[in-house]
């Protein structure tokens, strides 16, 4: 549908099992992640695990994580970055695949066009007063910054984010994984 418009091709990366509890929702691999084949497989996720509290076992175990970008494919790399997700993919696909997670109980909105296409906040609100405002969501969503390296700054001036936020996300991430499944 889009391989036209990726330059490394397409690569869908994600994982997603019908008993997963937790959502993980990116914004679509980088180059390292289309590399391997492996979601969260670079430094963002090494942060993103932390931010968990989980290690890389439970992260890439589908009966435990799904994880689903918004965009499958790596789009390419523009002035400030990687480009965005490609749009097509999200309307194409997005839907179909997530009605078969039945089980989600938790769904991490990580970057803004997670929280954008999952919370649907309103086009005025920064990014900061959306994850500010993590507990209008809680506890079936959260919105998270993305956890790559290019945010560190972004983070250190807001260090609520880890100091209030992700204690709270361990604990509930714990809780969720040692109960049995929703029956």
């Amino acid at each position: 549908m889009c391989s036209d418009a990726l330059p490394l091709g397409p690569r869908p990366v994600f994982q997603a099992d019908p008993a997963a509890k937790i959502l993980v929702v990116g914004q679509a691999p980088g180059t390292a992640v289309h590399n391997t084949g492996i979601p969260f497989n670079d430094p963002s996720g090494d942060r993103l695990r932390s931010w968990m509290g989980v290690d890389r076992a439970t992260f890439y175990n589908p009966k435990q994580c799904a994880i689903v970008p918004m965009g499958f494919c790596y789009p390419g790399r523009g002035k400030g970055g990687d480009l965005p997700p490609r749009p097509e993919c999200a309307a194409a696909w997005r839907a179909e695949l997530l009605s078969h997670l039945s089980a989600i109980e938790l769904t991490l909105c990580v970057g803004r066009y997670a929280i954008d296409w999952h919370l649907s906040p309103p086009k005025k609100a920064s990014l900061t007063d959306i994850v500010r405002d993590w507990d209008q969501y809680w506890p079936t969503l959260v919105p998270l910054p993305h956890p790559s390296p290019r945010n560190t700054k972004w983070l250190r001036e807001r260090p609520w984010v880890e100091a209030d936020i992700v204690p709270v996300l361990q604990s509930h991430i714990r809780a969720l994984l040692s109960s049995p499944p929703q029956t």
